[in-house]
C-alpha cells in the first residue's frame, strides 16, 4: 500500500482523536477552545482528503475503506465527550441516534457490498447536507462559549437535532434503496 496525500489526511483524522479528547478534559480555561479547534482541524482534512483524492486522481481502495472509518471515530468520540460533559436526555438522544445510524448504515453497506448491490446505498446528497449540519453542530457545542449575542450553545443544540432529523431521513432513504435487496424481491427493481 503506497499512502498518498488524501490517505495522510484520513490517518491524521484519526490520530487526532486522542489529542482531542485529552484536550477537551484539560482543567484549563482554553481547553474546550482547542477542542473545538481540533475537531474544525478534523472536519476539514475530511473535506479536503476527499477534494484532493479526486483533484489529483489519488483514490484508493485502502483510503476509501479508511475515510468514513475516520469519520465516524471523530464524530462518535465527540459525541460521546459532550454527552459526559451534559449527561442529559436532551444530549443523549441526538448522540444515541446518530451513533446508532452510522452504525446501522455501516452494517447495511458492508453486506450490500457482500451481496454485489453497494451501489444502491450510495452516500446521497441528504448525507452529505446532514454531515456538514452535525460537524457545525459539535463544534458549537464543543466550544459552547457565547460569541458576543450569539447563543453558541443553543444553536448547536438546535443543529444537533437538525442534524439527528437529516440523520433519520437518509436513513430512511437507504433503507428504501436497499430494501429489494433485503426484503428478497430484488428481481422487479432489477
Amino acid at each position: 500500500m503506497q499512502l498518498n496525500v488524501p490517505t495522510i489526511l484520513t490517518l491524521l483524522r484519526i490520530v487526532l482523536i486522542p489529542f482531542f479528547i485529552v484536550v477537551f478534559y484539560l482543567p484549563v480555561d482554553w481547553g474546550r477552545t482547542a477542542a473545538a479547534a481540533l475537531f474544525v482541524v478534523a472536519a476539514w482534512t475530511d473535506w479536503l482528503d476527499g477534494f484532493l483524492a479526486r483533484k489529483l486522481d489519488q483514490i484508493s481502495p485502502f483510503g476509501a475503506f479508511l475515510d468514513p472509518v475516520a469519520d465516524k471515530l471523530m464524530v462518535a468520540a465527540a459525541l460521546v465527550l459532550l454527552v459526559s460533559d451534559r449527561p442529559e436526555l436532551l444530549v443523549a438522544i441526538p448522540a444515541i441516534v446518530i451513533i446508532g445510524r452510522e452504525i446501522a448504515i455501516s452494517a447495511l453497506r458492508e453486506w450490500m457490498a457482500e451481496m454485489g448491490s453497494r451501489t444502491n446505498v450510495a452516500v446521497s446528497m441528504i448525507g452529505k447536507i446532514k454531515t456538514t449540519v452535525q460537524m457545525i453542530a459539535i463544534f458549537l457545542l464543543l466550544y459552547r462559549e457565547p460569541v458576543a449575542v450569539f447563543p453558541t450553545s443553543v444553536v448547536g443544540m438546535v443543529l444537533l437535532y437538525v442534524a439527528m432529523l437529516l440523520t433519520l431521513w437518509s436513513m430512511v432513504i437507504y433503507l428504501r434503496a436497499a430494501w429489494p435487496v433485503l426484503s428478497g424481491d430484488q428481481g422487479e427493481y432489477r
